[in-house]
């Protein structure tokens, strides 16, 4: 049985469609929105997937307005814009997660294959508790944040995690990780050792391929992390990157082309998967030592 789809890609589905349906039909959003009720920049939100329209009357005018009269499309639209009114399950956390990431993290919940890069630390949906906690803790005074700023977080990352481990349909997740990001302590010995153990477990699920970029291979690295996402039909992959204020998400083909073709490069020059386990076991023997 599929995982039913969530109110977040709903979203994206639905804006996606009102803003192919505005383009055939010549229209800027100016034009569309005259006279409906709503603004333009209400408009410009809806087609990017950040919000909904509020009532099926406004979208049934959009679809009359664009010249979309077959009744059978109008109501799949409705349907779908009818899904994306739910509660998206993210909501308690919104207030502390920077711009771009609640619709990253509504669309991660039903994309069907992920792959990620990071140089830098453990991938996050990898991170043990201790190990996300004290990462946390760690940034904390510099960037001025509170503790419940880190305890949501934190149980925002811990929630996150389930999209692998669930037992209907768990996202498929190819993660390369850079050496450095390995070695970087948080929390001490104790903790990365458990961080280690938990990758090496993961790792032995059927829907999860973790390789390590050792620093001294040289091969291609990209300089900045990045997740591709890729969904069911109709909606293309995307690709994400992320700063520390903000998230970007773009389908443009290009845009993933050239990410996809930087992952596929560092598959190539990574360690094969099987050698995941004995790279994560040295690490852990180093720490004993530390």
């Amino acid at each position: 049985m599929a995982v039913k789809t969530g109110p977040t890609l709903r979203r994206v589905q639905l804006g996606k469609e009102l803003r192919r349906l505005r383009d055939r039909a010549g229209m800027t959003p100016a034009q569309a929105v005259e006279g409906l009720g709503f603004s333009e920049t209400k408009l410009w939100r809806v087609e990017r997937g950040l919000t909904s329209l509020d009532k099926v009357q406004d979208l049934r005018n959009l679809c009359e307005r664009y010249g979309l009269e077959d009744e059978e499309d109008v109501e799949f639209l409705v349907q779908i814009q009818r899904e994306s009114l739910s509660r998206d399950w993210w909501i308690p956390y919104r207030n502390v997660m920077p711009s771009g990431m609640a619709t990253f993290v509504g669309m991660e919940r039903d994309a069907r294959r992920m792959r990620g890069w990071q140089p830098s630390v453990i991938y996050g949906l990898l991170q043990s508790e201790q190990y996300a906690r004290a990462m946390f803790e760690t940034a904390k005074p510099i960037e001025e944040t509170t503790t419940e700023f880190v305890e949501r977080n934190l149980q925002l990352r811990m929630e996150r995690k389930e999209i692998i481990t669930r037992s209907e349909r768990p996202v498929e997740l190819w993660v390369i990780m850079g050496e450095g990001g390995l070695r970087q302590v948080f929390g001490g010995p104790d903790v990365m050792r458990e961080q280690y153990a938990l990758i090496a477990e993961l790792a032995k699920l059927d829907n999860v391929t973790v390789q390590i970029m050792p620093w001294a291979t040289p091969t291609y690295r990209a300089s900045k992390n990045f997740t591709l996402m890729e969904f069911d039909p109709p909606l293309p992959t995307a690709v994400h990157t992320d700063d520390v204020k903000s998230v970007n998400m773009v389908d443009k083909e290009t845009e993933v082309w050239k990410y996809t073709r930087r992952f596929d490069a560092m598959v190539a020059g990574a360690l094969g998967p099987g050698e995941t386990p004995k790279f994560l076991e040295r690490l852990a023997r180093e720490q004993a030592r530390s």
